[in-house]
């Protein structure tokens, strides 16, 4: 089969499409054929050689959707190593069914930041009845998941994009406000009454963190779940006194998802509001597997949106 690998820790450079040999199914394990790949920054992280996922040579990648080998079954994971290839090996419990109506591309493009959405949403900081969020880069791929189920649960979303077009998505997705980055707290202050906002959901982490404390009123939540610009400065406690007894939170989505049962039924909440018709998932751009050196550039360049797959 041919695969996407990583031989030492770099830039998109060091990715290589390559012949490898199939997987060895261990004891609990199942071969699946991969339809789809989700691509995601933990993947870049693991490129880089930070502490995610596998160290090289290896495959990158741990999201995707396909069939069980010899049988009907559909699956999807977020969590399966070695993804971005023709075939996975996949423990059993890392496995959830993709319901009818929900397609191989969907689930996909849903499971990973679709559960991170729904976790920020109903369990970081679980929005009320006419909270103000800011959602960071409300055009991506968590942040129009996460502006739509902020939509849901009767909140007002501030989206903060770099580009007009990506203003527009957010926008589209149902952010009343979209802001850019430089400066972004006090005109949310001015937006939400003047007493501040009661959440950031803050995905891009060292450029944004410090001036997202401006923006929260007293005893709000600033939720740190991704660092796409960096990880934030050292974070000098008085500080969060200083700003209105302030609560910071940098979640793992391993934490909300860390048993069998946990990974399903959120997956489940995330496939049912897809079904229904409640959740809209963009798929901004799909290359071939081939190209997945083209869709880390891209993803780092943030020249995308919405949710970037790689196709078998």
């Amino acid at each position: 089969m041919r695969a996407v690998v990583f031989e030492r820790n770099g830039g998109p450079e060091v990715l290589e499409y390559k012949e490898v040999p199939d997987p060895s199914p261990r004891a609990g394990e199942v071969v699946v054929d991969v339809e789809a790949v989700g691509v995601n920054f933990r993947d870049v992280y693991e490129r880089e050689g930070r502490d995610y996922g596998q160290k090289p040579p290896a495959i990158v990648g741990v999201e995707g959707a396909g069939k069980v080998v010899g049988t009907d079954e559909r699956v999807a994971w977020m969590n399966v190593p070695h993804s971005y290839a023709e075939r996975v090996a996949a423990n059993r419990d890392n496995l959830v069914p993709i319901p009818d109506g929900v397609s191989f591309e969907l689930a996909a493009a849903a499971l990973l930041q679709g559960i991170t959405a729904h976790y920020l949403a109903f369990d970081s900081y679980p929005i009320r009845e006419g909270d103000w969020v800011i959602v960071h880069a409300a055009a991506g791929g968590v942040g129009l998941l996460l502006t739509q189920i902020a939509k849901l649960r009767g909140g007002h979303v501030i989206g903060t994009t770099s580009t007009d077009e990506k203003a527009n998505l957010a926008r589209q997705a149902g952010a009343e406000e979209v802001l850019r980055y430089e400066g972004f707290a006090d005109r949310a202050r001015q937006i939400a009454g003047g007493e501040g906002i009661a959440a950031v959901y803050d995905g891009v982490g060292q450029t944004t963190f410090y001036e997202g404390l401006k923006a929260i009123k007293p005893f709000g939540k600033i939720i740190v779940y991704g660092a796409a610009s960096g990880q934030p400065d050292p974070l000098p406690v008085m500080l969060l006194a200083k700003h209105g007894s302030l609560y910071v939170q940098r979640p793992t989505i391993q934490t909300y998802t860390r048993t069998p049962d946990m990974l399903r039924e959120r997956a489940g909440q995330v496939f049912d509001l897809i079904r229904q018709g409640k959740l809209e998932v963009r798929i901004g751009t799909r290359y071939p597997l081939a190209q997945g050196r083209q869709a880390h550039t891209d993803l780092e360049a943030r020249k995308t949106t919405g949710k970037i797959l790689l196709i078998p």
